[in-house]
């Protein structure tokens, strides 16, 4: 038989049996439903009659105590309670309508008419009490037709809740059999038809049809989250299923293939877009911290799973020193010389590791399966520092990563070559050859600075102006080049006295200038006094023969004390010309007496 045949038989019983159950369920429902009906019956019967034992209860006590009392608040609610009387009147008349069982009404209507007595006694005691009589009351209200009334009411309701609780539980026995008879029934036609529907599917949908579907759907959702290591299994069945599964299979080839390409094009373009960032970063650097602050910053978001440093070439001490390094690298040496790496001595990138591969740098600690690889910084023909990567996971995919690391490294180290040529163009424009000191432009330019600070700040900013006694007769006797040496010594000694933020400078010829910011005449003074006094303890020798005593004249100025901050070291000359008018190898403060020959004396003593 078809398929299409059994499944279209299956469908049509499955309709008939869904439609048997839908009807028994319904039936069920509606016999939960007289259930439902019958327990609130029940429990408005009960009400009614536990309503009528409340007010004959109360009807009863506020009666005697309006007897024994006189009091009237208990004849006013006896009153009330008497109104509630009517109610159950009205309602006793409708449960008769209602059609409850005949022998269930005559105990309902009989309490219901020994309330009315008891009504028409206590009305009675009421009235007695009102006329003054209160033994006629307490006689009424505690006789014996009143005590056998209030007793016929108890019984009588309590044979009527009895009677009604027996009824309503053979009417909730019936309900609860005929809802439970249905329900059987509905479910009984439910399972059928559950298990009609599990049989086609399991003799027709799964085996032949379903199982299959349901592996390549699996496979079709795998490969639309981009999870390609789904399979699909040889099927050579030469039908529908058979070409949908050689098509998904071929469709998974191909998105493979183009996944790798999209990832390989994303990758490049994220680390090429990042060495585009980090290189503009590094144009705008002036000085190596910086630019070791932009490869610190960029090489981990390049290279994620890489650790490193950065080295600079250092000429004057001929070693490598580390000025950055990023994500915790273990196992190189933050200080060494040149011939400690075999990427530096090669000239090109060095890869160390545990395989063996190549021989390991001195400079790096026992490998335990990190990979390692030293790139040197080249820039104009020179090595201007190094590059250093550690893979923590024992593969850094340095060869697939070459020319990125190439790139970085040529940026890099010309980056750094560009910053250390600007360092020494900066230096030579701004420094005195001979001595080493700041020259005169920048004197200009770090004072109008600082005097701009001192004036708005009003701190004081203090200047010294020196100048080497004599110094044209160590040019005459004994050669420029003696006279080189004392200008030389002279500017040692001002390096040695001079604070964080002063400025030693050579001012011109023989002069130099000490600028103090935050110092005053009497602070600058005592340093100048310093300096005289180191300059002249020191003896100098040329070529083997001794120089002469080098002395200094030093005139003091400060602002606001002895000038505005404009003419500050004008002033400052002055006083050099003063000291150089009273002798020489003196201290002289602008605008003060100059010493005398005695203390010109003892202070060089």
């Amino acid at each position: 038989m078809r398929i299409a045949t059994i499944t279209n038989w299956a469908y049509g019983v499955t309709l008939l049996l869904t439609f048997g159950s839908g009807a028994a369920f319904m039936a069920s429902v509606r016999a939960d439903g007289d259930e439902r009906i019958a327990v609130e019956r029940r429990s408005d019967y009960i009400r009614i009659a536990d309503d009528i034992e409340l007010i004959v209860e109360r009807m009863t006590d506020q009666a005697r105590l309006y007897a024994m009392r006189g009091e009237a608040a208990h004849k006013t609610a006896w009153l009330r309670d008497r109104d509630d009387v009517g109610v159950v009147d009205r309602t006793v008349g409708r449960l008769g309508a209602l059609g409850i069982p005949q022998h269930e009404y005559a105990e309902l209507l009989t309490a219901d008419r020994d309330l009315d007595r008891i009504e028409a006694i206590e009305r009675r005691a009421i009235a007695a009490v009102d006329r003054g009589d209160r033994a006629e009351a307490q006689r009424l209200l505690y006789g014996p037709d009143y005590l056998a009334l209030d007793a016929g009411v108890d019984r009588s309701l309590s044979a009527f809740k009895k009677a009604l609780k027996a009824r309503a539980e053979r009417d909730l026995q019936r309900a609860r059999e005929r809802a439970d008879r249905w329900d059987d029934i509905a479910r009984l036609l439910l399972g059928l038809t559950g298990l009609l529907f599990l049989a086609v599917l399991y003799f027709i949908l799964s085996r032949r049809v379903a199982r299959p579907l349901a592996h390549m759907s699996d496979v079709v959702v795998r490969m639309a989250d981009r999870d390609f290591d789904a399979d699909l299994p040889d099927d050579r069945r030469h039908d529908e299923i058979g070409e949908v599964t050689r098509a998904l299979r071929l469709f998974r080839r191909n998105s493979i293939e183009r996944e790798r390409l999209e990832h390989e094009r994303d990758e490049d373009r994220r680390i090429k877009d990042l060495i585009a960032r980090m290189m503009h970063r590094m144009q705008g650097c002036d000085v190596e911290a910086e630019l070791a602050d932009v490869v610190v910053c960029y090489a981990p978001q390049i290279f994620p799973d890489l650790a490193g440093h950065i080295f600079v070439y250092d000429h004057g001490r001929g070693r490598l020193a580390t000025i950055g390094r990023w994500q915790d690298p273990k196992l190189t040496i933050a200080d060494f010389a040149p011939s400690f790496c075999w990427g530096l001595r090669r000239g090109h990138s060095h890869r160390s590791n545990a395989k063996g591969e190549d021989i390991c740098c001195q400079h790096i600690g026992d490998i335990d399966g990190q990979d390692c690889l030293c790139v040197p910084l080249m820039a104009q023909g020179g090595t201007v520092g190094m590059l250093y990567f550690e893979g923590q996971d024992g593969d850094g995919r340095y060869a697939e990563r070459a020319i990125y690391l190439d790139l970085m490294s040529e940026n890099i180290g010309l980056a750094l070559a560009n910053i250390q040529l600007r360092a020494t163009l900066g230096a030579l424009a701004t420094r005195d050859p001979l001595t080493g000191l700041s020259n005169r432009r920048h004197l200009e330019e770090v004072f109008n600075v600082e005097r701009a600070l001192a004036e708005s700040q009003r701190t004081p900013l203090g200047c010294l102006l020196v100048d080497i006694d004599h110094f044209k007769r160590f040019n005459d006797a004994f050669g420029h080049d003696a006279g080189d040496l004392v200008m030389q010594h002279v500017a040692q000694v001002l390096k040695a006295h001079a604070r964080e933020r002063d400025l030693a400078c050579r001012y011109g010829g023989e002069e130099f200038v000490l600028l103090m910011p935050g110092r005053d005449s009497a602070a600058a003074a005592e340093r100048a006094e310093e300096i005289r006094q180191t300059i002249r303890k020191v003896s100098l020798a040329y070529r083997g023969r001794p120089l002469p005593p080098v002395t200094v004249s030093i005139g003091v100025a400060a602002f606001p004390a002895e000038a505005d901050a404009a003419s500050l070291i004008s002033v400052a000359d002055g006083a050099l010309l003063a000291a150089k008018e009273n002798g020489r190898d003196r201290v002289v403060i602008a605008g003060q007496t100059p010493p005398g020959p005695k203390h010109r004396v003892r202070a060089a003593s």
